[in-house]
């Protein structure tokens, strides 16, 4: 299988310092090809042409140059051509000038064959060259400088001549090309090296070693030399069905891409490498509405637009960054080095550029987008599984706030351990009845009358003290306790409002929930129970919902919002103005208020815009029938700005601050003078 991941074919930029060293090492390698094809005697060579030998290596150099012996999936690794025996065996019987000159012809009948780009045919035959002129160095020291016209066998006391004439011949390659690689994938030599070095160090001990003996098969039965190819065939087969297992086990059948447990490999070499002013980067990317296609065009569809992200997520990002695919339409990319955050911001924008060109397929376009998660080594965990789950709770951030690319946020971290120990705290608490509602009255605008009061969770923690609400509630609505948590609340609003009213404070409380409890099925049985425990009318409780959650696709046409109007419990519209509702969604909500959100009525005595926005959305409740609340009321300009638009009730500091329950009695009789009767108006909205 092909490495979608191998962009080594992708020529450098001019100036880079892998360009400067592909090209010295070319310069330098086809001088010294010159040179030794100056030292070949013409009409030698056309002797040798005419005899079988000549010919058989050739095809065989060639041959052996075709498909490499791999023995390991990693790129760095890269695979080792059989010709090297035979152009090793060529150099110590014929000599450096036909060695190189057939190691030549061979590497660019490769480069056509397979298709290789022009630099690296190059960059290899000056390689391969350098290697052959270092060992024929070696050889010249021994005394051993063989030709066309006197050929050489080597004797058992030339076994160290041969030894050490191998060894150059492996370093000079073997360095060669790893700096190459390191270059291009922005890895240190050293590591590198220490993946090369010893999967490649056999074979080349296997392939060397072979050549002295087919040089003297050869020099005594020439016939006999391709019969070298049925163990050089054993091990390339042999080797090959290893690498596929290897290969099989670290990359993705489909794709071709790393698995995870590449990735874990690939990570954690690049933590050990990281140097001190750079950071490691992982991104978890997650393609958007990509289900969809799988539903509607079947699996076979799906899987052809996932090889095709595939290839333009590797072909995206640098060389040396690993892609992976980690399952479904879920990617990992890997950053061995990043500079900073905004570096890494800088990759993610171009991974989701690269993926949001429309995709055509079976007549069809497709446009993609994908949601990234970015999280870095050392600002944001030490290890590679913290790194996966730190990606990935940005990498959800980005999907829920539908902003694309999210760098992890350890305060919106629902699963860090500081949140994780306060979660385990709020549970306890709700057991053990320490949280506490506070309660801040609705004032008529007109008259000064108390219209109800809203019901605010307040949570004094033993250790920390007063938590906001700000900071668990969102906690809960990430987990399994918010159904507990608004049970709990509801209880104790019933509780106290049975206690107020049936003292003559008959006040209307105002309970904020969640989109998890208000389309679940427990609510209204927990509502009805609830006042049938404490015998109070439906008007004695009010739900609050945000607007994003009673504006959603689905939301009007759930049951419960239909068994809640049943019940005759009313609804408020929370936080209105900072949703997308549109006038006919609005009218189809069995709602009898919309609060205005403090957003826009804190400004209205400063800001036109806010001032218009207001004045909008009272008109737009005035029309509806519905009674409209302004939050965040906290001077007198903004309330006489309120009234002469014609806002009905206002909610905020300039009446009362949020107080317990036993102050609150006490705020309602002073203002009332002893008793609140509310007038309770049945909703005439439906579902």
């Amino acid at each position: 299988m092909t490495d979608p991941t191998d962009t080594r074919d992708t020529g450098p930029r001019v100036g880079t310092p892998l360009w400067s060293y592909l090209a010295g090492v070319t310069v330098i390698g086809f001088t010294g090809l010159v040179v030794a094809m100056l030292r070949l005697d013409p009409s030698g060579l056309v002797e040798l042409a005419r005899t079988p030998l000549f010919w058989v290596l050739a095809v065989l150099v060639i041959l052996g140059e075709l498909r490499p012996v791999m023995v390991s999936s990693a790129t760095a690794v890269g695979g080792t051509y059989p010709s090297t025996m035979f152009t090793f065996a060529v150099l110590l019987h014929l000599g450096l000038p036909v060695a190189v000159l057939m190691q030549a012809v061979a590497v660019t009948i490769n480069g056509v064959v397979t298709r290789k780009s022009w630099h690296r045919v190059m960059f290899n035959i000056a390689q391969s060259s350098l290697a052959l002129i270092a060992a024929a160095v070696v050889l010249g020291t021994f005394g051993i400088v063989p030709s066309p016209a006197v050929p050489w066998v080597p004797k058992g006391g030339d076994l160290l001549a041969i030894a050490l004439s191998g060894v150059a011949y492996f370093l000079v390659r073997g360095a060669l090309v790893c700096s190459a690689v390191a270059l291009h994938e922005r890895r240190s030599l050293v590591r590198v090296l220490r993946a090369s070095v010893g999967p490649q160090g056999l074979v080349y001990i296997g392939l060397l070693g072979l050549a002295p003996l087919v040089v003297v098969v050869m020099s005594h039965s020439p016939g006999l030399v391709p019969l070298f190819v049925a163990p050089l065939a054993a091990v390339y087969f042999t080797a090959t069905l290893s690498m596929r297992r290897d290969h099989q086990a670290m990359h993705d059948e489909l794709t071709g891409l790393p698995n995870r447990k590449m990735l874990v490999v690939s990570t954690e070499e690049a933590l050990a490498e990281v140097r001190h002013d750079e950071r490691v980067g992982l991104f978890l990317l997650d393609l958007d509405r990509f289900k969809e296609v799988n539903d509607t065009m079947g699996h076979p569809v799906g899987d052809r637009l996932l090889q095709l992200v595939a290839h333009r997520l590797t072909h995206s990002v640098r060389p040396g960054d690993v892609v992976a695919r980690l399952g479904g339409d879920e990617f990992a990319v890997l950053l061995p080095s990043i500079r900073d955050a905004h570096a890494a911001r800088e990759v993610a924008a171009r991974l989701r550029a690269a993926l949001t060109e429309p995709v055509r397929l079976e007549g069809m376009t497709f446009d993609l987008d994908a949601s990234v998660g970015i999280a870095l080594y050392p600002d944001h965990a030490p290890d590679f599984e913290l790194l996966l789950q730190r990606a990935d709770v940005a990498m959800y951030l980005a999907k829920e706030g539908r902003t694309g690319v999210e760098l992890y946020q350890p305060d919106k971290d629902r699963n860090s351990p500081e949140r994780l120990t306060l979660l385990g705290d709020l549970r306890r608490a709700i057991d053990n009845h320490e949280l506490r509602l506070h309660y801040q009255p609705k004032v008529a605008l007109g008259t000064g009358d108390v219209q109800g009061v809203e019901a605010l969770l307040r949570w004094r923690h033993p250790v920390h003290g007063p938590v906001s609400p700000a900071d668990f509630v969102p906690l809960a609505e990430q987990s399994y306790l918010m159904r507990q948590l608004t049970a709990y609340v509801i209880e104790e609003a019933l509780r106290q409002a049975a206690s107020w009213w049936h003292t003559g404070l008959r006040v209307q409380i105002s309970v904020n929930i969640s989109a998890r409890d208000l389309l679940g099925s427990a609510l209204p049985e927990q509502l009805e129970v609830g006042l049938a425990k404490y015998a109070l009318p439906p008007a004695a409780i009010q739900l609050e919902v945000t607007e994003r959650i009673l504006t959603g696709d689905q939301a009007y046409t759930q049951e419960t919002i239909k068994a809640l109007a049943a019940l005759g419990v009313p609804l408020a519209l929370d936080d209105f103005g900072t949703g997308y509702s549109s006038l006919i969604r609005l009218q189809r909500l069995a709602v009898s208020e919309v609060k205005i959100d403090a957003s826009f009525v804190r400004r209205i005595a400063e800001s036109e815009d806010d001032y218009r926005i207001v004045r909008s959305i009272v008109d737009l409740v005035r029309s509806l029938g519905l009674r409209s609340v302004a939050e965040g009321v906290e001077s007198d300009d903004v309330a006489m700005r309120l009234v002469e638009l014609g806002c009905d009730v206002g909610q905020g500091w300039l009446f009362c601050q949020p107080m317990p329950a036993d102050e609150t009695a006490v705020w309602l009789r002073d203002r009332t003078g002893g008793s609140v009767e509310y007038e309770y108006q049945p909703e005439v909205s439906s579902a």
